[in-house]
């Protein structure tokens, strides 16, 4: 859920590592932006673009089933390398959704942005909320982050985030305590048993995700880092019942080593950002990597799901 400052605001805070100048090129050069903008399988084609007070874009975003979504952004405010402030949903014939304003600050080489919908009421902004959060929208702050490090490193990266309203130290247990990491991380519709956990830096575990039909999949996380309450940095594999290396039950030309980081965030006293990266890790082969790229949809709903439950589990009773 995003973070909100009033009723009637929508807010959205990252920090990418990437200099601003990047960041602000990702979101005023079309060619740029075409590459992360809107929801996992979603393209979009610049019509025009009059980048100025007054000045119209006029783009069309395309869904994965074929929906064609005609846009014209109305901008209002720009400074170079520091704001952006617009109108964002409205096109000939019918009014914008809502307000834009996007502020860029750098901080030690990387750049913090803060991105405020303002709509007309609180139940406006509840409903568009909900509205972005079924369609897959918040992705596409996950798809600019994997651009802006593909862009400078050639490193293909899946990023998702998510915002709970718990401290930070109450999330950091959630990741690090067994009794509770179990209940919530496997995907939709599996289970999770530890049949070893020594989660510290050194440690590994060794678990059993079950699935519909009693179909079981075992795997292995080495920990890599630990940095209470910030970082956790952690390898990952297949493995069978007997604790060997195995490939991935329904993929085998996935990788055979993912590096998982986790990254949190406070974002007020009862507020936590968690954003999760994931890549692959050691020797792998390009049929590998393009299977990882093309898995980036699916990843996204797992996640989703997982933290959904996280989520759930998280609410007070």
């Amino acid at each position: 859920m995003a973070n909100q400052s009033k009723p009637n605001e929508i807010r959205i805070i990252r920090v990418y590592d990437a200099p601003v100048k990047a960041v602000w090129d990702a979101w005023t050069d079309p060619e740029q932006r075409a590459q992360w903008l809107g929801p996992r399988g979603f393209t979009s084609t610049t019509h025009s673009k009059d980048m100025r007070p007054g000045g119209i874009w006029h783009y069309t975003m395309y869904g994965p089933d074929g929906t064609v979504y005609p846009n014209k952004t109305v901008y209002h405010e720009i400074v170079e390398h520091a704001k952006l402030v617009y109108d964002h949903g409205g096109y000939d014939d019918r009014p914008p959704l809502f307000r834009v304003t996007v502020l860029f600050k750098e901080v030690k080489g990387k750049t913090h942005m803060e991105m405020t919908m303002t709509l007309p009421t609180a139940e406006a902004a509840k409903e568009i909320s909900v509205f972005i959060k079924k369609a897959g929208g918040n992705a596409t702050w996950d798809r600019l982050a994997e651009y802006l490090e593909e862009q400078a490193t050639g490193k293909q990266m899946f990023v998702i985030n998510r915002s709970f309203a718990v401290p930070i130290e109450k999330m950091f247990e959630m990741w690090t305590d067994p009794k509770h990491f179990s209940l919530w991380l496997p995907p939709t519709g599996f289970t999770m048993e530890f049949i070893e956990a020594d989660i510290k830096p050194g440690g590994s575990t060794f678990y059993c995700m079950t699935g519909q039909g009693n179909m079981k999949m075992y795997g292995k996380a080495h920990y890599l880092k630990i940095e209470k309450p910030d970082r956790l940095v952690y390898t990952q594999q297949f493995c069978d019942e007997k604790g060997n290396m195995a490939r991935h039950p329904m993929a085998p030309t996935w990788p055979e080593f993912m590096l998982t980081s986790v990254e949190f965030t406070a974002e007020g006293p009862e507020q936590t950002r968690v954003t999760v990266t994931w890549e692959p890790h050691g020797k792998f082969t390009p049929e590998e990597l393009a299977v990882f790229v093309q898995a980036r949809g699916g990843m996204t709903q797992g996640w989703t799901g997982s933290f959904d439950k996280l989520e759930a589990y998280l609410a007070p009773a």
